[in-house]
């Protein structure tokens, strides 16, 4: 049986109406960012802070625009970043670095597929979680991202919740404090909002 965390009141409304706010404003936006030709996989950054949602055709561009141009060499397969110890090592430092700067942090990057293949939605947030029993962020997925989530990447000193209910609903999983090629089939293509933590 999981218990479900209290939450701190004043990030979860910002970041509720931030999120409601970016439904609104990003859904179109957000078809129109699609990445052009090729079909392949993409790669969406979310600003938790803003709304705003970006799509590329490789993971090296959603990394270097979710991260500030800060990690502007990433692999770009997804699955070779989890597997590279010098990307994991800059992806930990600019965490460090992020907490002394003011455009936000990536806090986790999820994935359509298992071993970090297919899609993923990179999101970035206002800072580091702390680390301190509570909730930091939620969101809710929107539904191009609902019941899709089978591998996850957690950045920013943020362990991952996964819950299949929106407003943190239901049993969770995790917290997934690691890098997870498969989340296993208690939440696999179930999850519909995410606790940052």
């Amino acid at each position: 049986m999981y218990s479900r965390p209290r939450r701190r009141t004043r990030r979860t409304v910002t970041l509720a109406a931030s999120v409601l706010l970016a439904g609104a404003v990003t859904a179109p936006a957000a078809q129109a960012a699609q990445p052009s030709g090729g079909g392949g996989p993409r790669h969406c950054t979310l600003d938790l802070n803003t709304g705003a949602e970006r799509c590329f055709a490789d993971f090296t561009a959603a990394v270097e625009h979710a991260s500030g141009g800060r990690i502007d060499n990433a692999p770009a397969s997804a699955r070779a970043a989890a597997h590279d110890s010098g990307f994991r090592a800059r992806a930990r430092s600019l965490a460090a670095d992020s907490d002394r700067q003011a455009d936000g942090v990536i806090q986790g990057t999820f994935f359509d597929d298992v071993d970090f293949g297919g899609d993923s939605l990179t999101i970035t947030g206002e800072s580091l979680c702390e680390k301190d029993g509570w909730v930091d962020y939620q969101y809710d997925l929107q539904d191009a991202w609902k019941n899709r989530i089978s591998s996850v990447q957690p950045w920013g000193n943020c362990w991952l919740w996964l819950y299949p209910e929106p407003d943190l609903g239901g049993d969770r999983d995790g917290p997934f404090k690691e890098n997870t090629a498969d989340i296993g089939s208690f939440m696999n293509d179930r999850t519909q909002s995410i606790g940052f933590s």
